[in-house]
């Protein structure tokens, strides 16, 4: 087997946390873990998405959508449903 060493510059402190991740996640090093997800990631067993941060609704906006949420649920409001976009488009624009 022919190898080849891959260098990526990275800090001490990421380093250090990765390490205490993957050892925690029972890895026996970081240099393990890396080889495991190349190799996956290679044959397209795993995929990465990247992903915006959960956005963090205020307290009064928080109320806001659970009584929107609740007043659906309890079926105090019955929500708008449409069968094509033509029909929506329709409503939207009256």
């Amino acid at each position: 087997m022919l190898n080849t060493i891959l260098q990526v510059p990275i800090t001490k402190k990421l380093r250090d946390q990765a390490a205490y991740s993957a050892q925690k996640m029972g890895f026996s090093s970081l240099q393990e873990i890396v080889r495991v997800f190349l190799n996956q990631f290679a044959s397209n067993e795993i995929t990465i998405a990247f992903q915006s941060p959960t956005v963090k609704l205020s307290s009064k906006n928080d109320r806001r959508y659970t009584k929107m949420i609740n007043n659906i649920a309890t079926g105090r409001v019955t929500p708008k449903s449409f069968s094509n976009i033509d029909k929506m488009m329709d409503y939207l624009n009256k």
